[in-house]
């Protein structure tokens, strides 16, 4: 209660030496009236100027009074709404435009993100491609070389196909005008025919001779031969195709003589890889 009229009195005393002050600043800044003598008030010799005074602002004056010092802030504030009113449009108008540029940075940055984004899948794609690609084409080398390979084992076997070399021979003696075999040509026969069951690359050439003239010699050199022939397709199996069959009638060869029938074995290289 005390603190509360303490605090009225401070107030209401503020008051009072302001209003004094201001009193005390308009009357010492009235000039003086001229006295004549006598110490009397002279008239004044010139009218008092018409002209109206002039209305400052507060702070137009090097010096205010104590007065307008305490009361200013209650008396002005229209003046400061005036002096801050184009600050706070200033203000509001650098926001709007702060706004505006942050928009347009963020529009910026979001278009940029996007042409990043669609760069990076570009791009991947065409790294997807590339591998792909790559891939194929070792591929294709594996491929090439594999035929590559291929081709010249083919053309060595094809090379090879066709080079025979001579192998077990024998010789089949029959008697003039016989086609049957004896047990020592069947044995013979045996011997060549047994080592050849599952083998391949081989061709068996067999050639029939005999006496006389012309085309009964042909004949009868091809009844031998074929006997032969017979006797080793019944027996081991051995396909027709493998067997080259000729008569030669009496086209023997020089200082061989009699009815006979030679059998030769021909092999190439293809017997080791089958």
């Amino acid at each position: 209660m005390k603190n509360r009229m303490f605090t009225t009195l401070l107030v209401f005393a503020a008051f009072v030496l302001a209003a004094f002050a201001q009193q005390s600043s308009s009357n010492s800044g009235a000039p003086p009236a001229a006295t004549g003598p006598g110490g009397s008030k002279a008239a004044s010799s010139q009218p008092a100027s018409s002209q109206p005074a002039t209305n400052h602002d507060f702070w137009d004056g090097e010096e205010p009074s104590l007065g307008s010092l305490l009361m200013h802030p209650f008396a002005t504030k229209e003046y400061v709404r005036r002096h801050v009113q184009p600050v706070r449009d200033r203000i509001n108008e650098l926001n709007q435009i702060t706004a505006e540029n942050s928009k347009m940075i963020r529009d910026v940055d979001s278009r940029a993100q996007q042409g990043i984004q669609l760069a990076s899948a570009k791009t991947s794609m065409a790294d997807e491609h590339a591998s792909d690609a790559a891939n194929k084409a070792q591929m294709a080398q594996q491929t090439a070389s594999s035929l590559n390979t291929r081709l010249s084992t083919e053309e060595s076997v094809v090379g090879n196909i066709d080079q025979y070399k001579s192998g077990a021979q024998t010789e089949i003696r029959f008697r003039p005008g016989q086609t049957v075999l004896s047990k020592q040509a069947k044995d013979a026969l045996d011997e060549m025919a047994g080592p050849l069951k599952n083998q391949r690359g081989y061709i068996i050439e067999v050639q029939g001779f005999s006496s006389g003239q012309g085309q009964a010699a042909i004949t009868n050199s091809r009844k031998m031969a074929d006997s032969v022939v017979r006797y080793l397709v019944l027996n081991y199996d051995i396909p027709a195709y493998r067997i080259y069959v000729i008569g030669m009638g009496n086209a023997a060869p020089e200082g061989a003589k009699g009815t006979r029938v030679e059998v030769s074995l021909l092999k190439n290289d293809l017997a080791k890889s089958q």
